[in-house]
């Protein structure tokens, strides 16, 4: 963006790696439905692209734009945020360990040990929250990454990046750490010390629940060349329609966070009001106990909020199947709002003693928070307590 180099976030948002058409001046970055692409002569690609699986225009351009965003360098952008994932872990040699954090989403758990340790690669889960517990996994032996989600999937424990990106390198690892829940509009990890940042471009980057893709961030040159080597020879890539669609979805990312958070915030405080509510997880809240490292690691505590009911997994069921605003749906960071019960869910993979032993209860109910009236998600919550207070006067007359 070279008529704006200093300008704030939001701006970048809009206009970061995109000029008008040189030519036309047509606003809108095109969509290059292209496999291959004519060369001057043998050898000699026009602006490198010769193959879409290895470059696109489209592409490059929405990888330019989360860089920036992300303060990056470099961006590189995947099939999946699963795919990115997975490129992090193909550059490593078997025996390579990695220390990771012991509340990651599902579906990252399902790679790490179905599909990656077959392989010879060690994963070590520990706390990630507690200092202690990443001093003493690094200490114990050479690692590759040390692998964070802040705040984590799904129980919003949060990691400090700067102090956790300090301890790595003091034990040559690299930081690792998926942004996905904060976006970098409330969270930027490579600005505290991280090495990498991932993104599912799925969630609120994309933010209209139509695209499926994912990001690497990173300044490092030469494991970028490694990344890019590894993205072009397995094939990953990134289409240059769902590139398309992301890049119109990050125009947006700061006026929809906004009121993510804002919508977010009251429905944390309505449920933790209710008397059928046992715990209420949200960073937000003073009751979470990060909620100091929230406000002073990011700009805002998010959409997603978790919360257990006092009639276990039974009374979440009854729940989630009662709303009608909060759909019944996996994945999260769309303008509308979404429900779901993690263990049977998104987190079903994860076998139930280990998930148990990380905290994350049976009966756990996880939101995220659209961009809806506030007055009407309120609303909703009500005829998912209703259902069970309604199953409570079952059980009492069997």
């Amino acid at each position: 963006m070279s008529h704006a180099p200093d300008a704030r976030f939001e701006t970048r948002a809009i206009h970061a790696a995109q000029e008008p058409n040189a030519d036309n001046g047509a606003l809108m970055t095109p969509v290059y439905f292209n496999s291959t692409y004519a060369q001057d002569a043998p050898g000699e690609p026009r602006q490198g692209y010769e193959y879409s699986r290895t470059t696109n225009p489209t592409r490059t351009v929405l990888e330019r734009c989360l860089a920036d965003l992300e303060s990056a360098p470099h961006g590189l952008c995947f099939a999946s945020g699963l795919a990115a994932i997975a490129c992090l872990l193909q550059r490593l040699e078997s025996g390579a360990r990695i220390v990771a954090g012991n509340d990651l989403y599902g579906g990252t758990h399902r790679l790490f040990m179905k599909c990656f340790g077959r392989f010879g690669l060690r994963f070590d889960f520990v706390d990630t929250s507690d200092l202690s517990q990443v001093e003493r996994a690094l200490k114990a032996g050479p690692s590759a990454y040390l692998y964070l989600e802040t705040p984590t999937n799904p129980l919003l424990k949060l990691s400090d990046i700067a102090a956790c990106s300090r301890l790595a390198k003091q034990h040559g690892a690299l930081t690792v750490v998926d942004n996905t829940f904060a976006t970098p509009y409330l969270q930027r990890p490579l600005e505290q010390g991280a090495d990498v940042v991932v993104h599912s471009l799925t969630k609120y980057l994309g933010g209209h629940s139509d695209v499926v893709g994912g990001a690497l961030l990173l300044r490092d040159d030469k494991l970028r060349a490694e990344l890019a080597f590894h993205q072009n020879a397995v094939g990953a890539q990134f289409g240059p329609m769902d590139a398309f669609l992301v890049l119109r979805g990050l125009k947006t990312l700061h006026v929809r966070m906004d009121r993510h958070v804002s919508n977010a915030q009251a429905v944390a405080r309505h449920l933790e009001q209710s008397p059928l509510v046992d715990r209420v997880i949200y960073p937000g809240l003073p009751s979470h106990p990060q909620h100091a490292l929230a406000q002073r690691q990011m700009k805002g505590p998010g959409g997603m909020v978790s919360f257990e009911l006092k009639g276990g997994v039974e009374a979440g069921v009854a729940f989630c199947k009662a709303t009608r605003v909060f759909t019944l749906a996996e994945s999260l960071g769309g303008v509308e709002s979404l429900i779901e019960v993690p263990p049977i869910m998104t987190h079903a993979a994860i076998p139930a003693e280990t998930r148990r032993a990380a905290g994350l209860a049976d009966g756990l109910v996880r939101l995220s928070v659209g961009i809806e009236h506030e007055a009407d998600l309120l609303a909703d919550l009500e005829r998912g307590f209703a259902a069970v207070r309604a199953l409570g006067g079952a059980r009492a007359r069997v």
